[in-house]
Order: structure tokens, then sequence, then C-alpha cells
């Protein structure tokens, strides 16, 4: 990607940590609030209109061949108030909603252990899903050293430090079958498929690595390899790993927070970009728009939803991604 971007404009503002955009048809983009415990619609003009309320914290979220919206609940480990204390968090798990209705919970267990908090989500063209889970954050933020009055930015930064280990799993949107495919990933966050399904992509925020998995059936992992980490800020000197989109072109594009922007790699690995947003908690990115060349992306710090308009590389058409009409 060697074109000029041009600057990051910003749709609609006072969102509660903007995480998980989805287009909509009609073009609209729901954006998953994840310390407001809901899910809002956002339409270009930026009006702003409630989609679902979600108890806990709607985090990842696409649409599936139904036309609902699938959730990664995070089981409220980060919400209104900054991080949860065990009393205030409700448990990972998997969701559906349609809009204006009430989430339907699909999974909170696999194998008779508990969600954590799932994270990320996209579905194969077989209409199953993969989901990361971020991993647990069973201890008293006490235990870390962070206070509920803590910001964002130290809050995320311990949470990422401490957390033990989280897993990347496939499943049915019928609540019928779930599957844990790889385990440990440390900080499990961002998940994507290649443009011919047959690689999928997961970003670690521990590590700031980005893992291309080899698909050899659905659901079914083969080889791993490494495409790269994220380039380091200069804030503290470490970038994480956050939410990820693919292009039309394979190059898989990562929220980067602290170092705060979207990183690109390209489908080899080999070359690295970042895309500076001036936000510190850049989360995740979406295409859409009636040429797949509007970037949306979601800015935590600020509490925004952005809009890079056009991008130089059209995006990939998820499946079960509305038409622009």
């Amino acid at each position: 990607m060697h074109h000029a971007l041009p600057p990051l404009r910003i749709i609609a503002d006072g969102l509660s940590f903007a995480e998980g955009p989805v287009v909509l048809p009609g073009g609209d983009i729901a954006v998953c609030e994840t310390h407001a415990a809901g899910i809002v619609r956002i339409s270009l003009g930026g009006r702003k209109t409630n989609y679902a309320d979600v108890e806990g914290g709607a985090n990842g979220a696409a649409l599936g061949s139904d036309g609902a919206m699938y959730i990664c609940n995070n089981g409220a480990w980060y919400g209104k108030s900054g991080i949860q204390d065990g009393s205030a968090r409700i448990g990972g798990r998997i969701q559906r909603v349609l809009e204006g209705g009430q989430p339907h919970t699909l999974y909170d267990h696999c194998d008779g252990r508990r969600l954590m908090a799932p994270n990320d989500i996209v579905f194969d063209e077989h209409g199953n899903f993969y989901f990361t889970d971020f991993g647990s954050h069973i201890r008293d933020i006490r235990d870390v050293g962070v206070s509920n009055g803590d910001k964002d930015i130290v809050g995320i930064l311990n949470i990422v430090i401490h957390c033990p280990p989280g897993s990347l799993y496939y499943a049915s949107p019928d609540g019928k079958m779930i599957r844990e495919i790889v385990h440990p990933l440390l900080g499990a966050n961002g998940v994507g498929l290649s443009p011919d399904g047959k690689t999928l992509y997961v970003a670690e925020s521990t590590t700031a690595r980005l893992w291309a998995f080899e698909l050899i059936g659905p659901g079914e992992v083969g080889s791993r390899r490494c495409l790269g980490t994220l380039p380091l800020g200069t804030t503290l000197n470490i970038a994480v790993a956050d939410s990820l989109v693919v292009d039309s072109a394979g190059n898989i594009i990562v929220g980067t927070i602290l170092n705060g922007g979207l990183t690109v790699f390209s489908p080899d690995g080999t070359t690295v970009l970042h895309v500076p947003t001036g936000d510190m908690l850049t989360t995740n990115a979406c295409f859409g728009g009636p040429d797949m060349r509007s970037l949306y992306v979601t800015l935590g710090e600020r509490g925004a939803l952005g809009v890079f308009d056009p991008w130089p590389v059209a995006g990939l058409k998820l499946n079960f991604q509305p038409d622009h009409s």
C-alpha cells in the first residue's frame, strides 16, 4: 500500500469505549460501546440510535447468515467505571441479538470450562464462526495495583501484563457446537480470514504478534506462523494488538493501542506499515461503502467512530456482510 491517505474524518463522538464496528444493511454502522453495556447504530451523518442493550460488555460483533448480530460479550471485565472487580462481572459469553431485542446466550462454557472474556468473531463460508477468548481476569484489581479510578491506558496495560492465557474457538450459530481449537494464546484478540478462506489470522495483545493459522478444514487448524510484531510506539516503547480486518488484497489491518493507529501487514509479513490515528486506543476497523473503500475505525480514547475514505485498497467483503443499498 503506497498511496497517500485521506485524513481520518470523525463521524460520531460521545461513545463509551468504541469497539466492534459492523456494517448494517443500508450502510449504517453498529458500534459496540464496551463501557456502556450496549450497541449503538450510527448513520453516516453521525446520528446515533440504540441498537441493543447488552448486559456485560459487547466487544466484537458480526452478522450471521440469518441477519442477526452475534456478539462476543467479555462479561464486563472492563465496564462503565473502569476495571471491574469480581462481583461486577457476569462471565464471558457468546450471544445472538436482533435490533431492539434482548441478547440470547448461545455459549458460556466449552467442555465444562467457562468462557472468560470473548473478544472478536468472524464467520466462515459455512455459516459457523471463529472467536477469540482474551483470557481470565480473575485477579482482584488491587492485586495488580490498579484502582477503579484509573483510566483506560494504565488499566488496559495492566490487564495485558497480568492476564492468564486465552484461546481460539470454533462454534455454530445454533448453540449446538463449540470447540476449543488453539490454546494457549496470550491475550487472544483480533481474528479474521484470508480472501480464500484458507488462513485464519489472530492478533495477540500480550505479545503484539500476528499469527497466521493454516486451515485444513472447517474449524481445523494445521500449521501456524508468526507474520510479525507490531512496531513500537514512543509511549512506554510498547504497542498492544487489538482487533483486525482484512482487505481484498489479503493485507491484515490491526488496531493498535498505545502506538495508536492501524498497523498493516502484507499477507507474507514482509511489509509492515503503521498508520497513526491520533488515538492511543485505536481498537478496531471494518470496511463498507458501495465500493468497499470506506474504512471505519473505532477510537476508544476519544470515544468516536472515524473513517478513512477512500482507503487505498478495497476491503474484503465478509461472509454475510450486506450489500450497500
